[in-house]
């Protein structure tokens, strides 16, 4: 993947960052996907039961100002927590499969 990350690191971590972020240098895909379903599973634990969130929403916590390099990413980090059964992604308030989906998603928490 090799996002850069440089000149994100505002001094203080993104909601589910346990761990400073390099200044400088890429993030290993593994790393950020894992950070990006900790921001999404922490971003809907802190909204009412029927909320939803943009995808955008984690990569932006994530990523700060290199956020729109995290979209697919954030996609994916749905998809994964989709197939754990943590999370559900939607399209005009159906659900979806987060892998077919075309367009802007939403993530909710199961119902």
């Amino acid at each position: 993947m090799g996002q850069r990350m440089a000149g994100s690191n505002s001094g203080k971590a993104a909601a589910g960052d346990k761990t400073a972020r390099p200044a400088d240098g890429p993030i290993p895909a593994d790393r950020i996907g894992r950070q990006l379903e900790a921001v999404i599973l922490e971003l809907l634990a802190a909204r009412a039961a029927t909320s939803t969130i943009c995808p955008s929403e984690a990569a932006r916590a994530v990523g700060g100002e290199n956020w729109r390099d995290l979209m697919e990413p954030a996609r994916r980090a749905a998809g994964r927590l989709v197939e754990a059964g943590e999370v559900q992604v939607t399209q005009g308030g159906s659900v979806v499969d987060p892998t077919a989906a075309r367009g802007p998603i939403r993530i909710r928490k199961v119902r």
